[in-house]
C-alpha cells in the first residue's frame, strides 16, 4: 500500500517502462582498468560501479573497493574473512586475524558486492566458526539482517538464527536488570580514552574501566534485537520473534529515558562502576561524545525536535566540529586531545577527541536515515550531509595518496597514530554511505526498490550535477540508478531514472523518492574454490620454502592468504636480487588434486619487478618435473592464473628468472584443484 501511494504521488514526474531514453551505461571495463590496473579482473564482475560529478567521491569509492579486496583473507577450506588489519596485531583472534568490533561495516560494504561468496563466508566464520568471541560489542545481527534486504536471500539470512540467538543471549552478562540496560567497559566498545574511563581513573588513564551504560552498546542491542525479531518471524517462530520484538521496545524505552541528556539535549553514557573513588554509579558524564548519535544509525529515535536538536552540536566548532572533521568528544572536555600512550614516539588511538573513520561512518549513516525520512531534521540538511560526506572522502587522502588510517587530528586532519598497522585501516565504511545516502538506495525486505538520493537542489554549492551507479545487485537484478540534472551529461533527459536489468522502469524529472515493484529473484549460486596452499599455524602444512631470504615470517607471507599490492603495506615472500634462477616452494603435506595456480606478484618500477620466465613444477620420483611453462610474462599487482592437468602433487614449486638487478616480491601463491 505505502509503495503504491508513493507512486502515484511520483506518477506525474514519471514515464512508462521504457518510454524513455536508452540507459546511460557506463564503460565498465575500461573504468576497472583505469582504477584498478592489472588487477582489475578481480573487480570487473563484481563491484557495483559509480561515476559522479566530484572526482573525489569517485576515486576513493573505488579506492574502497581497493581496501575491501585487501582485506579479504582466504582460509582455505574455511573460506574468506574480512580483517580489520591489513597485517596481523597482538589482539586479533588468532591464527585468524579476525576482530568483531568492525563487523557490521565489513558486512555492509560486502553486501553490495556481485559476488557474494566474500559476506557469506565471513558471516559463516562468525557465526558457524566461533569468529564472533564477542571481544567488543557489535551490530552483527543487523547488518545481517541487512545483507538480506540487499540480497533477498532467505536462506542466508536465517542459516545461522539459532547461534545469533545464543549469542545475544551471551550479552546478558553485560546487562543491569535493575536498570534494564546493557554496560561495557569503553575498550571492549572499541573506544578506549573515552570520558567515561578517563573520569573513572581520575584523569591519570582511561585504557582500561570506566564501565558505562553507553548509547551505543545499547543501540547494537536493539539493533540486533530487532533484526531477530525479523529473522524469527520470517522463519515463523512467533514466540521468538515476539521476545525479540519485546526486548527490542524495552530497550527504545530506556535509552530514551535514561540516556537522554535534557541539559546536555544529547544521548549520553551513565557510569556503571559501583566502586569508585572519582566517579558514581549512574552518575551521568559531563561532556558530550559522538558516540550519542548512534542511536539515529539504527532508528532507535523518534521523530520529535527535541532529540533532532542534539545535531546541533554535531556543527558548532565549540562542540563536535572539527576542521577537518567530527571530534570524538567535544572541545570543552577537560582532558580532549591529552595523549596518554605511546609507543616508543609514536602516539597510540585514543577517543577523547581525535576523528575516528569509525564513528563518522556512523554518524552519517544516522544523518542518512534522519534525512530520509524523518520531518524534524534539527539543524541537519541535505547540503549539510554532502558536506560531510566529502569532508570525510578528503580523509582519505595523504597528499596525493589514497591511505584509510586509524584516527586523525580534527583541526589538520593529518593521522595520529601513524604506526605500520594503520595503512588501509578497515574499520570504517565508505561505499555503502555512497549507495545507500548520496545515491538513495534504501534496501527493503518487500517487494520494492526505494530510492532517494539524499543530493541539495542545484542551486546549492554541495550538490552534484550528475551521477550514475550501475551493476548494483538488489533482490537477484542488477540496478542502475543515474541523475543528471539538466540532461547535458548524458543526454538522455534530465532528471532522476532507475533500471533493472539495463531496462529502465522510472524516471522522474526532479529528485525525490521512487518506489518501483520488483518481484525478487533467486540469487545466483556462490562458487567456492577452494586454496590449499594456506598456512594458518606457522610450522604447520602447507610450509613454504624459499632459495633466498629465507626468514619464517618473509615466507609464511606468500602463503597466508592475504593479497594486495598496497607500496606502504609489504606483503609477500621478497627474494634477494640475484643472477641465478629463484625458486619459492610450498611442501603440501599430504597428495592433493591440483589443475590450477594462483600467482600474486608486487612491482613498484623500482626494486621490485616480475620475473623474465617462469615455470610452475611438481616433485615426483624424487625430482622436480615441470608441470606449466608459460611463454608470457607474469602480472605485475595483479593475478597470474597458470593451468595444467589435473594431477596429484605433494609438493610444488615456482622456479624463476629474475630481471637484471631487480628483486621479486610474490605477494601470495594459491593452488586450486579446479
Amino acid at each position: 500500500m505505502r509503495a503504491m501511494k508513493m507512486l502515484l504521488l511520483a506518477g506525474a514526474a514519471m514515464v512508462g517502462i521504457g518510454a524513455a531514453q536508452p540507459p546511460a551505461a557506463m564503460d565498465t571495463t575500461a573504468i576497472a582498468a583505469r582504477r584498478f590496473g592489472n588487477d582489475a579482473p578481480w573487480y570487473r564482475d563484481r563491484i557495483p560501479f559509480f561515476e559522479s560529478a566530484d572526482p573525489t567521491i569517485d576515486a576513493v569509492y573505488y579506492y574502497r573497493w581497493q581496501v575491501y579486496r585487501a582485506h579479504q583473507r582466504d582460509l582455505g577450506a574455511e573460506g574468506y574473512i574480512t580483517t580489520e588489519f591489513a597485517d596481523d596485531v597482538d589482539w586479533q583472534r588468532h591464527p585468524y586475524a579476525s576482530l568483531n568490533d568492525a563487523s557490521g561495516f565489513h558486512i555492509g560494504e560486502g553486501r553490495w558486492l556481485n559476488d557474494r561468496r566474500f559476506a557469506d563466508d565471513y558471516i559463516h566464520f562468525m557465526y558457524a566458526s566461533g569468529g564472533n568471541d564477542r571481544h567488543f560489542t557489535d551490530h552483527m545481527a543487523d547488518s545481517v539482517w541487512g545483507r538480506y534486504l540487499v540480497d533477498g536471500d532467505r536462506d542466508g539470512a536465517l542459516r545461522h538464527l539459532p547461534v545469533m540467538n545464543h549469542i545475544y543471549r551471551l550479552w546478558d552478562d553485560k546487562f543491569d536488570f535493575d536498570k534494564g540496560l546493557y554496560f561495557v567497559e569503553p575498550l571492549l566498545d572499541a573506544t578506549e580514552y573515552t570520558v567515561s574511563s578517563i573520569d573513572a581513573s581520575g584523569g591519570k588513564d582511561g585504557f582500561r574501566g570506566g564501565d558505562a551504560f553507553r548509547p551505543s552498546v545499547n543501540a547494537y542491542m536493539f539493533a540486533n534485537a530487532r533484526a531477530l525479531a525479523n529473522m524469527a518471524a520470517m522463519a515463523g517462530n512467533a514466540s521468538m520473534a515476539a521476545d525479540y520484538t519485546a526486548r527490542a521496545d524495552a530497550l527504545q524505552q530506556r535509552v530514551l529515558a535514561h540516556l537522554w541528556s535534557e541539559k546536555l539535549t544529547h544521548f549520553i553514557d551513565r557510569h556503571q562502576s559501583r566502586k569508585n573513588e572519582f566517579v558514581r554509579y549512574w552518575e551521568p558524564i559531563r561532556n558530550r561524545e559522538l558516540v550519542g548519535y548512534l542511536p539515529w544509525m539504527f532508528e532507535l529515535v523518534p521523530d520529535d525536535p527535541k532529540y533532532a536538536a542534539a545535531w546541533t552540536h554535531l556543527l558548532d566548532p565549540a562542540s563536535l566540529a572539527g576542521k577537518a572533521g567530527m571530534r570524538t568528544v567535544e572541545a570543552s572536555y577537560e582532558y580532549y586531545m591529552r595523549q596518554y600512550r605511546y609507543l616508543g614516539t609514536a602516539p597510540e588511538c585514543q577517543w577523547n577527541g581525535p576523528i575516528w573513520p569509525y564513528q563518522t561512518t556512523q554518524i552519517l549513516h544516522g544523518m542518512a536515515n534522519l534525512l530520509d525520512h524523518a520531518r524534524a531534521t534539527g539543524p541537519v540538511t541535505r547540503s549539510i550531509y554532502m558536506r560531510l560526506l566529502r569532508q570525510y572522502a578528503a580523509l582519505h587522502y595523504q597528499g596525493e595518496r589514497l591511505d584509510i588510517e586509524e584516527d586523525y587530528h580534527p583541526e589538520t586532519g593529518k593521522p595520529i597514530v601513524g604506526l605500520d598497522r594503520s595503512h588501509h585501516y578497515f574499520h570504517s565504511g565508505f561505499n555503502d554511505l555512497v549507495l545507500t545516502g548520496l545515491v538513495g538506495i534504501r534496501p527493503r525486505a518487500d517487494d520494492v526498490l526505494e530510492v532517494n538520493p539524499l543530493l541539495p537542489d542545484a542551486a546549492d554549492p554541495q550538490s552534484l550535477a550528475w551521477f550514475r551507479a550501475q551493476d548494483v545487485p538488489y533482490h537477484g537484478h542488477k540496478i542502475a540508478v543515474t541523475w543528471d540534472a539538466d540532461g547535458s551529461h548524458y543526454g538522455r533527459g534530465q532528471g532522476l531514472s532507475i533500471e533493472v536489468d539495463g531496462k529502465e522502469v522510472a524516471r522522474r524529472d526532479t529528485l525525490g523518492r521512487v518506489e518501483i515493484p520488483v518481484a525478487r529473484v533467486a540469487t545466483p549460486a556462490i562458487a567456492r574454490p577452494i586454496n590449499r596452499a594456506v598456512q594458518l599455524v606457522r610450522g604447520q602444512f602447507p610450509i613454504g620454502s624459499a632459495s633466498s631470504n629465507s626468514d619464517p615470517e618473509n615466507i609464511h607471507d606468500a602463503i597466508d592468504g592475504r593479497t594486495w599490492f598496497f607500496p606502504e603495506l609489504p606483503n609477500g615472500w621478497s627474494s634477494a636480487p640475484s643472477p641465478t634462477p629463484q625458486w619459492y616452494a610450498i611442501d603440501l603435506g599430504k597428495p592433493v588434486d591440483l589443475a590450477r595456480a594462483e600467482l600474486a606478484f608486487f612491482a613498484d618500477g623500482k626494486g621490485f619487478a616480475v620475473p623474465q620466465s617462469y615455470r610452475l613444477q611438481a616433485w615426483f620420483d624424487g625430482a622436480w618435473h615441470d608441470i606449466a611453462t608459460p611463454k608470457r610474462s607474469p602480472v605485475a599487482n595483479g593475478i597470474t592464473d597458470i593451468r595444467w592437468p589435473r594431477l596429484q602433487i605433494s609438493k610444488v614449486r615456482l622456479h624463476f628468472t629474475q630481471s637484471r638487478g631487480k628483486a621479486t616480491r610474490l605477494a601470495e601463491f594459491k593452488l586450486f584443484g579446479e
